[in-house]
């Protein structure tokens, strides 16, 4: 199997050491980069300036650091991008007119409400709120109903494209496969899952999770592991066959004073002790973040070249 974009990373801290490829998310979306600055060229010269604009109600420091990055990223590909930051006390009624001035800006194409919001902010309600065709987180209702439909003019969230971009570009067959997916969320778990049972992917695909009964034999039975359950290092090497190809979606801060910050970022998988069995696997951080970030950006593209309503 080959990985595009990908180096092999041999691990040295283990007794068994194996050769295996990790798949690099900022490479695959560097790619994805390259293949939408020539669609905004093309849409910048229709006169079109695909708008995103991303919307934070609250000072939470890793919410911040999100949108921060979104809206640079935005910047550097040209994109037309308004940062509304809110403060905590804001009501429902206040965050849903703004949502209802965005919906209404033609300079915006996509809409995203940075979660998790304060606490008297029904999140429900807002993504309800949101025109369906400025959805780009794609949690919409009619979105997901399209996803479950198979209908190509709704938006996927943006996690669960990524994750499949990279499965893609890594060149791991999903057709046929069994793909096991760790977590039943709607932000990721369930759309994944719908996402890789589409025409065109078709993977065999088994959702678990917390409740799961033998979970471990399970995972042992998949080509593939999608990790999206929020516990750190939840995924051992009992739960991951030899071979498999292991997706790590998860990011949790833990407590590390070698680190100047305090803490060092980890995924769901234990990650020294499950890659080297694995065939290919993603690192936390740079390997599922880029992608959530780089696909964000596409559903904005697409949403400014959808035919007008």
């Amino acid at each position: 199997m080959k990985i595009c974009g990908c180096a092999r990373a041999p691990l040295k801290t283990l007794s068994v050491v194996k050769e295996f490829k990790l798949i690099d998310g900022r490479v695959v979306a560097e790619k994805v980069y390259a293949e939408l600055r020539g669609e905004i060229a093309r849409l910048q010269s229709l006169g079109t300036t695909p708008g995103l604009a991303v919307v934070l109600v609250g000072d939470d420091p890793a919410s911040r650091a999100y949108v921060r990055a979104k809206d640079k990223m935005c910047r550097e590909l040209g994109l037309h991008s308004v940062k509304l930051e809110l403060p905590n006390d804001t009501t429902q009624s206040d965050l849903l007119a703004r949502v209802d001035e965005l919906n209404r800006d033609p300079a915006i194409h996509g809409i995203l409400v940075q979660s998790p919001p304060p606490p008297q902010i029904d999140e429900g309600a807002i993504v309800r709120a949101l025109d369906p065709a400025k959805d780009v987180d794609g949690f919409h209702p009619l979105n997901i109903a399209k996803l479950a439909l198979g209908d190509a003019s709704g938006f996927v969230p943006c996690t669960p494209l990524g994750c499949l971009r990279l499965l893609q570009e890594s060149g791991v067959t999903t057709s046929g496969a069994h793909v096991v997916v760790l977590g039943r969320s709607m932000i990721v778990g369930k759309p994944l899952a719908l996402l890789l049972m589409q025409k065109g992917v078709d993977a065999t695909v088994t959702v678990v999770h917390s409740r799961t009964r033998n979970l471990a034999e399970i995972t042992r039975s998949a080509d593939v592991v999608i990790a999206a359950i929020g516990q750190a290092g939840f995924v051992r090497r009992e739960h991951v066959r030899d071979g498999a190809v292991v997706i790590d979606v998860g990011i949790n801060r833990v407590d590390d004073t070698t680190s100047p910050r305090g803490y060092r970022l980890v995924g769901d998988v234990a990650f020294e002790e499950v890659a080297p069995n694995t065939s290919a696997i993603t690192p936390v951080p740079g390997g599922v973040g880029p992608m959530t970030i780089a696909m964000l950006m596409a559903n904005t593209v697409k949403a400014a070249g959808a035919p007008a309503n």
